[in-house]
């Protein structure tokens, strides 16, 4: 079953999180991240959290997260909640998505989604868009950058080797001419 996010997202929920975009996560261990839902509607709503993750719009899994060990849970009206907690998965290189679910709709009112990224092979630098101009399947094609940058390196290594020397010529010392000073009151 596949639910699709309505163009009125948030209308009966929100839901926020503390992940960046993307971020580098590594099979098998704890992601901690801190969700945090709220409800702007004037009425107390109940809400469920679903965690999805999907590789090229295929879905590898889905499965409901559970707050204070039950399914759904309340939000006071215009109030907020912030749950602290940690998810595993046994894969990377895929799309995380958290889904927030509404109870008497049963729909998605909005959700929040992360990269996980692989960290064989990542830089510090933010994978590159997939299919953008001089990336490999990978990501960025850092060759090309090299190629680009090393002729210039190589003329900055020839511009301090190759600064002209002084030649060394004679100098005589200075003499300085010492002033008197004029002899003061009394003296």
């Amino acid at each position: 079953m596949t639910t699709q996010v309505s163009v009125m997202s948030g209308s009966f929920g929100d839901i926020f999180w503390d992940l960046p975009p993307w971020i580098t996560y590594t099979p098998g261990f704890d992601l901690g991240c801190s969700i945090y839902v709220a409800n702007p509607t004037g009425v107390e709503k109940e809400y469920a959290l679903i965690a999805r993750l999907s590789r090229e719009n295929a879905l590898i899994t889905e499965e409901s997260l559970p707050v204070f060990g039950y399914a759904w849970f309340k939000v006071a009206p215009g109030d907020f909640v912030r749950l602290r907690g940690a998810l595993r998965f046994d894969e990377s290189n895929a799309d995380l998505s958290v889904l927030l679910i509404e109870r008497e709709t049963e729909e998605v009112t909005d959700s929040a989604a992360t990269r996980l990224v692989d960290p064989q092979g990542t830089s510090a630098l933010p994978p590159s868009w997939p299919g953008a101009p001089g990336t490999s399947e990978n990501g960025f094609d850092w060759s090309s950058m090299l190629a680009m940058m090393f002729p210039v390196m190589m003329l900055g290594m020839v511009m301090v080797t190759a600064k002209p020397h002084k030649e060394k010529t004679e100098t005589k010392p200075q003499v300085e001419s010492k002033k008197l000073l004029p002899a003061g009151k009394g003296q």
